[in-house]
């Protein structure tokens, strides 16, 4: 059963989804030195994962990143978030197929973790779930978590439509059933190529979801939307991904660089 401690940060992180014009911003970890950085900020209000940043370094790919070292990872960061007592939450991928309850469960009771990203299309299949499939899945996350005493519990249900070429009806259609289904926020992507999300889809999202909408801030892309835009809009979440975890080993690289080419 989920601590006192664990309750309040729930109630504290879900909280930080209903302030309209004031997105709750993460600068998503991957590992305790990212998590300790970034959790020391005074403008940080809770640790998130991503899990493609933490594959990365676990030297595999995102769609070969197992239950055991996506949840060995957010073990680790968990306890960074405790020392600073800030909300965690975890990127579950797609929660795992038939093991989607072990893995909710370990999020909470091993790395403390109050809420989750949740994809609606499978990892190793590549294939959308039908909607209501994935909107179960969602209820089912939410059930583990209440049964724990989390009924404060914030599931991101990712919809990845558009980025497999789908209309954004479907978007549509997708998020409002998996808010039905007890989703805090839903998660959307763009389109073709990764794209960010365009302005007009934003505010129809907006609109069809009474704000509670996540997106994804594409760092340096020139023709994407700003924060204060999207805050502007009126979106619940705003995160970044591996974008942070890219940047330093850019930097790496760079420097190694500097140490390594002046005798070649």
């Amino acid at each position: 059963m989920a601590s006192a401690a664990l309750k309040s940060l729930a109630r504290t992180f879900r909280a930080l989804h209903q302030q309209p014009g004031k997105p709750l911003i993460l600068a998503n970890v991957y590992d305790p030195l990212s998590a300790s950085i970034v959790a020391a900020l005074p403008s940080c209000h809770a640790l998130a994962t991503a899990s493609y940043a933490v594959a990365r370094a676990a030297g595999v790919e995102d769609d070969a990143l197992t239950i055991e070292q996506n949840i060995t990872a957010a073990k680790t960061i968990g306890g960074v978030a405790a020392k600073y007592g800030k909300p965690l939450t975890v990127d579950l991928q797609d929660g795992y197929g038939d093991r989607l309850e072990e893995a909710v469960r370990a999020a909470i009771e091993e790395a403390g973790a109050v809420g989750i990203n949740l994809e609606d299309c499978g990892k190793e299949t590549h294939e959308m779930f039908p909607v209501d499939m994935a909107a179960e899945r969602v209820q089912r996350a939410m059930k583990v978590a209440g049964d724990l005493g989390l009924q404060d519990f914030v599931v991101n249900a990712r919809c990845d439509t558009l980025v497999y070429g789908g209309p954004l009806d479907d978007v549509v259609t997708r998020g409002k059933r998996y808010l039905d289904a007890g989703a805090t926020t839903v998660f959307v992507w763009g389109g073709g190529a990764r794209r960010g999300l365009h302005r007009f889809e934003v505010e129809r999202l907006v609109k069809e979801f009474n704000g509670r909408l996540s997106v994804m801030f594409g760092i340096g892309q020139k023709d994407g939307l700003s924060v204060p835009e999207l805050a502007n809009l009126g979106v619940a979440r705003i995160s970044v991904g591996p974008a942070i975890q890219t940047a330093i080993v850019n930097e790496c690289a760079r420097v190694a660089r500097e140490i390594l080419e002046p005798m070649q």
